[in-house]
């Protein structure tokens, strides 16, 4: 589980309740009306945007934000040097019976265990990699677009209040209850959008520039492997996917 994120969701929330609470009456800031004009007109609109399959499928996607965390590249490029030291003295062959946890990884072994050509495997991986992504950024488009609709469909409640309230001037009482209930839209759409869309859309973001840089590494190891590769030269070739702080000694070794 990514705490960060469900730290952060919490952390929000629960500053904008403990605001409501320390203010006064927390049933005030409820309107059934405000509600169903933000939440209900925010799902009609982006379901005008993107099929229904997508828009469902974006909240699967969105638990990656909060349940998937993408392998440590550390981790891939220790397996990735087992294997092609394996690879390297007994041949491909002789990684079929070797146990890879990670998926892809796998898969690109078993393609390369087959016999297929270098250019065919990396063609096979790539447009893995590529509709992977493409997924991804559907879901990631989903929630921007909940939260730029949400705002802009509490100012549409808002003005909706105030019309209302404007046609009952003539009871100066109703004035600012009516007032309150107006701007009670523009509060659930601000909050629809930068306590939850906009900071799911930026985590999906950002797990996804993570397991493409992943899976840019496997492919690299799997070209690596296919080449004959020397395991302390594909080490250093890998590493560059690390930041420089945390590649440690290996390309001065490799250099000498």
């Amino acid at each position: 589980m990514d705490l960060a994120t469900l730290v952060g969701l919490l952390a929000a929330l629960g500053v904008i309740l403990g605001s409501i609470a320390m203010g006064g009456d927390f049933g005030q800031f409820i309107n059934g009306p405000s509600l169903v004009v933000v939440v209900g007109g925010t799902i009609g609109a982006t379901l005008m945007k993107f099929p229904l399959s997508n828009f469902l499928g974006a909240f699967k996607v969105a638990m990656k934000a909060f349940f998937n965390k993408p392998e440590s590249p550390n981790s891939l490029i220790e397996e990735a040097m087992e294997l092609a030291a394996v690879a390297r003295k007994s041949g491909l062959l002789a990684l079929e019976g070797q146990e890879i946890k990670n998926q892809f990884l796998s898969q690109g072994i078993q393609l390369c265990i087959d016999g297929h050509d270098a250019a065919f495997v990396k063609r096979m991986l790539s447009k893995d990699v590529n509709l992977t992504i493409e997924r991804h950024e559907t879901g990631q488009n989903i929630f921007k677009a909940i939260g730029d609709v949400a705002p802009a469909m509490g100012m549409i409640g808002t003005l909706i209040g105030l019309v209302q309230m404007l046609a009952n001037m003539s009871d100066p009482k109703s004035i600012g209850p009516a007032m309150a209930v107006a701007l009670l839209t523009t509060l659930y759409g601000a909050v629809i959008a930068n306590a939850f869309a906009l900071p799911i859309a930026d985590k999906l973001s950002f797990r996804s520039i993570e397991e493409r840089t992943n899976k840019n590494l496997i492919l690299e190891t799997i070209t690596g492997i296919q080449e004959g590769l020397n395991p302390r030269v594909l080490e250093s070739l890998l590493k560059t996917y690390l930041p420089g702080s945390r590649r440690g000694d290996s390309e001065e070794e490799a250099a000498e």
